[in-house]
């Protein structure tokens, strides 16, 4: 029995839906990229004085240390025109002034329709010190099947030796 017209536009649809799945967040992009140093006490708000819990507001707060929340932050505008990009996760590369190998962070966070402000933290024993600042630094938002959504780079981080 051979497939209704109808059908066989389904199946086709679906082939041409499942293929479209590849482009999903590729027009997802970093707005803006703020590197900067953060105490606990500034990313702190009231309500967790009296909750216990972390309030993250209307920002998504991802730390590379969940015990401890002071440290240096990337805080990302991410602009998403698209639907919601399942499975993200953002690939954070530094160097610091101890040495020319860089460290690498991997954070998850889904990105949602619209965008989204981030905090990346690199948290506790993560970050050395407060006076101590990246020489250079690439962040990059990976989707859940490895593509490169976005990227963004310091000046440095792409200078010839």
């Amino acid at each position: 029995m051979t497939p209704s017209p109808l059908r066989r536009a389904a199946a086709l649809l679906g082939i041409f839906l499942l293929a479209a799945r590849g482009a999903l967040g590729a027009d997802v992009s970093f707005v803006r990229v703020w590197p900067r140093w953060y105490d606990t006490d500034q990313v702190e708000r009231i309500s967790e004085y009296f909750t216990g819990r972390e309030n993250m507001g209307e920002r998504t707060i991802v730390h590379s240390r969940p015990d401890s929340r002071t440290g240096f932050y990337f805080v990302v505008r991410v602009k998403n025109p698209g639907p919601l990009v399942p499975g993200t996760k953002f690939v954070v590369r530094v160097i610091l002034p101890v040495s020319p190998d860089p460290k690498v962070f991997t954070l998850p966070a889904d990105v949602p329709a619209g965008g989204k402000v981030y905090q990346l933290g690199l948290t506790g024993t993560d970050w050395p010190s407060r006076r101590m600042y990246p020489v250079a630094w690439k962040l990059d938002l990976v989707g859940a099947d490895g593509q490169l959504l976005a990227s963004q780079e310091s000046f440095l981080w792409s200078k010839p030796e």
